[in-house]
């Protein structure tokens, strides 16, 4: 539920309200019970806890052993390639 920021065109306090998105504004100040208008704030930073936020945790479990393999150097293709090779690693 977001959380709205308010000021009263009266008195001048500010305030914060959680409400659905579908309620209608405030209009009464808690303070001296005038007009109020809602503030656009910030807003808040949004922190990923936790596991499901990052494209790796949805990966099908062959995705890893995959790119284990294309990383491994016995699979990685010579960057020594001359004619001689014939597929070994590099010997360097």
């Amino acid at each position: 539920m977001p959380t709205y920021e308010y000021e009263c065109k009266s008195c001048g306090h500010r305030f914060e309200k959680s409400q659905s998105m579908l309620d209608k504004p405030l209009r009464k100040c808690p303070e001296c019970s005038k007009g109020v208008r809602r503030v656009i704030g910030n807003g808040a930073g949004i922190i990923f806890k936790g596991s499901g936020f990052y494209a790796t945790d949805y990966r099908k479990s062959g995705y890893s052993e995959k790119e284990k393999s294309e990383k491994s150097p016995a699979a990685a293709p010579c960057a020594n390639v001359k004619p001689s090779c014939q597929g070994c690693p590099s010997a360097s």
